[in-house]
């Protein structure tokens, strides 16, 4: 006898749908597993077979062979063992071929017959919308991040074995799981600290509101406990709320990389990542095997944030340059091809020395030129040419942080960004398509060069100056077009149509360091 069931395993961040067959044969009694299982997948028929003895169901003494199909596709994970359980089921006449139809499986079993919950689960359900699967069945834990998605797929969430059984026999039917995403996702309040909190310091904000409007990365530089952290974690509560695409995209990751709460949905807030210097650089950008994302794929669509930045190791950091150029990370291993999405928002902060005082009024500086000039150079000129804003952080004295105000919340600010943001959308239109990808280009930053020069050549006056801030700066070619993005940003906060001197000069600020 023969029975096949649908499920699906996650390469990267994509699904490959995957047939479980299942072929019931005479023979000594044996049960094998081919199609490139891996050893969570091979020890999944030790765990089938005794949930299925625990459910009061017994396999026929009989040679069992399950074809994972595509054959040529590893199968990592501990998913199949729900869809290898209903397959044996099917295949010994447990289950009937047109009880299975239209359906998908996935999930983890434990001993009991109890469902666990799994790494993937909307990368899957989104293979089987695309593919006109009827039906998804997971574990309760991950059904709302299944069904967040949307679309025709009907959704089902289960607790056992036996539940599932029940469901497809028509003894006790499953209720379907919908999410409201637009509920979710409507009004949304800033996530973390609030900007007002923050005394002092009015223009590392407005290059904070200039960052978040327009999605260019920043370097913060300062003596310690100037406030650098305290700013670059503000960050977040000011970028505009996720859209239901972008939550989409970033939930994905952090379900790949098994980082969703089990119950959760769908992300609400935008991610905030900030590694410690020693992170690696498979822990970074990604890498292992199989490839998982890394730090800068889990911030997508929100802040990586590096403090120190020079204590972490060079050649760990030159593996930003790719995805901060290019929005995506692209991971190439001997039997592996992924790409990983990692638009961000990067920040960094750096003390201006060693000691950490040059320049500081209160305290003098120890280190000589050459002790100053090595602790720069831990950062590559290419890296630093990837950071639109570079922007020094005094201290404050004892009188402005007892006596000024806090100034603006993070609440005005957002909406500030966000009708910035808004403009950019409507400029540019809401997406750009690259092959088969989908590209988001309604944020400055991630403006090509055809956009840029459309959207960011300033008038005869601020060419001037933009001439003369190149050759006394040495600004290189993408330094150039970067200064031009943010001056749109500025330009686009302020709701003008047009680059104006005035905006390039502020832009141009921003590049002195």
């Amino acid at each position: 006898m023969l029975a096949t069931v649908h499920s699906g395993v996650v390469v990267g961040v994509e699904c490959v749908l995957v047939r479980v067959e299942v072929s019931v044969t005479s023979g000594l009694p044996s049960l094998s597993v081919v199609g490139l299982p891996q050893s969570a997948v091979r020890e999944g028929k030790d765990r089938v077979r005794a949930a299925l003895h625990n459910a009061g169901y017994a396999l026929p003494p009989r040679r069992i062979t399950v074809n994972l199909s595509p054959a040529d596709v590893k199968k990592e994970g501990s998913g199949f063992d729900l869809p290898l359980a209903l397959g044996l089921l099917a295949g010994s006449g447990h289950l009937s071929d047109t009880a299975i139809e239209g359906y998908a499986f996935l999930g983890e079993l434990g001993l009991s017959g109890e469902l666990r919950p799994v790494r993937g689960t909307l990368p899957v359900a989104a293979a089987c919308r695309r593919n006109g699967v009827g039906s998804l069945v997971v574990p309760s834990a991950n059904a709302a991040e299944a069904a967040a998605g949307g679309g025709r797929l009907e959704v089902i969430g289960a607790e056992t074995l036996a539940e599932v059984v029940g469901h497809l026999q028509g003894s006790a039917r499953l209720a379907s799981v919908e999410v409201d995403v637009e509920e979710l996702l409507r009004g949304v309040p800033p996530d973390g600290a609030d900007l007002a909190e923050v005394r002092g310091h009015p223009g590392v904000k407005r290059a904070l509101e200039v960052a978040a409007a327009g999605g260019h990365n920043l370097l913060l530089r300062g003596p310690p406990g100037s406030g650098k952290t305290m700013l670059a974690r503000r960050l977040p509560g000011i970028l505009p709320p996720l859209t239901h695409q972008d939550a989409l995209e970033a939930t994905t990751i952090h379900s790949v990389a098994g980082l969703l709460p089990p119950g959760q949905g769908l992300l609400h807030h935008r991610p905030f990542r900030a590694p410690h210097h020693t992170v690696s650089a498979a822990g970074l950008v990604g890498g292992g095997s199989p490839p998982k994302p890394g730090e800068v794929s889990l911030a997508h669509h929100g802040v990586l944030f590096l403090d120190e930045l020079p204590e972490f190791s060079r050649s760990v950091l030159e593996t930003l340059r790719q995805p901060l150029e290019d929005g995506w990370m692209s991971l190439v291993r001997a039997r592996y091809r992924v790409r990983f999405p990692a638009r961000v928002t990067f920040v960094a902060s750096m003390n201006p020395c060693p000691c950490g005082h040059l320049g500081d009024p209160r305290r003098s500086c120890t280190c000589d030129p050459t002790q100053v000039n090595r602790y720069r150079s831990r950062i590559s000129g290419p890296l630093l040419d990837r950071i639109d804003l570079h922007v020094d952080v005094p201290v404050i004295r004892y009188r402005e942080l007892m006596d000024q105000p806090g100034g603006e919340s993070s609440i005005a600010v957002r909406e500030r960004v966000t009708r910035a943001r808004g403009l950019q959308r409507k400029r540019w239109g809401v997406d750009r398509y690259e092959g088969s990808r989908r590209q988001a280009a309604y944020w400055n930053a991630a403006l090509p060069p055809t956009g840029v020069e459309r959207w960011c050549r300033p008038r005869p006056a601020g060419e001037r100056l933009l001439e003369d801030a190149a050759d006394r700066l040495g600004l290189s070619p993408r330094a150039i077009h970067r200064v031009l993005k943010v001056a749109r940003t500025i330009a686009d906060l302020e709701g003008s149509e047009g680059v104006g001197e005035v905006h390039l000069a502020e832009a141009v600020q921003y590049r002195g360091g």
